[in-house]
């Protein structure tokens, strides 16, 4: 479970105030697998971001059962002089799962070749998400955080991946940002849209569809 409480992000932008969450309560069951719907700048991003513990909000908190990942794609803890393989050994011992199955399972997963074996500097930005997403996907989370990582890569790549996500779901929740309303449709099971600043939860993914259909319309 998830819970937010109070949760305000405002930044100063050019002298201009915007706000990506106004107050922002809600829970999160334990279990739930929500599409995080909203247009583009609205702030999912950034809201995945404070959930991760990656960027701190400006009031409020963020406090959780279980145990939650980085937003899977996020490349941001890779240090750019490892390889592939040594960022990823270095992972496992950061949350104690075994080294060699997990870099295993990343070198088959993300087919990157020799260059798994490569410093990360000289990853493409498609290499970087798709090292990123086997790491994630290689490590038993309670909560996955997910931002449109399955669009990385050809089709081949997106459908395995996909089936990945989907076999995680068996035994974890997510919260997926997604501009696609059909890969909300087969991935996700309920929605929250966010709207300048406030957050509308939906345990009905179609009622969070129709909600985040007439925010695009109007």
């Amino acid at each position: 479970m998830i819970c937010l409480e109070n949760l305000t992000k405002t930044y100063f932008l050019d002298g201009q105030r915007k706000t990506v969450a106004d107050s922002i309560n809600a829970t999160f069951p334990t279990g739930a697998v929500v599409a995080l719907l909203g247009r583009n700048g609205a702030g999912k991003s950034t809201l995945l971001k404070i959930i991760a513990g990656i960027e701190d909000p400006t009031y409020g908190q963020v406090t959780s059962t279980g145990t939650i990942s980085w937003p899977v794609g996020f490349a941001g803890s890779f240090h750019r002089d490892l390889t592939g393989q040594q960022n990823v050994r270095f992972i496992a011992r950061i949350y104690g799962v075994d080294t060699q199955e997990l870099s295993e399972f990343v070198e088959d997963f993300a087919e990157l070749g020799v260059h798994y074996r490569l410093p990360f500097r000289s990853y493409s930005s498609g290499m970087r998400s798709r090292l990123a997403f086997g790491t994630s996907m290689g490590i038993a989370f309670d909560t996955y955080l997910v931002d449109e990582v399955t669009a990385v890569g050809d089709a081949s790549f997106r459908a395995r991946s996909a089936r990945v996500f989907k076999e995680r779901m068996r035994y974890a929740g997510a919260v997926v940002v997604t501009h696609s309303t059909g890969q909300a449709r087969d991935l996700c099971d309920a929605a929250a849209v966010l709207e300048n600043g406030k957050l509308y939860y939906y345990e009905d993914i179609e009622e969070g569809i129709a909600h985040h259909n007439r925010n695009m319309a109007a």
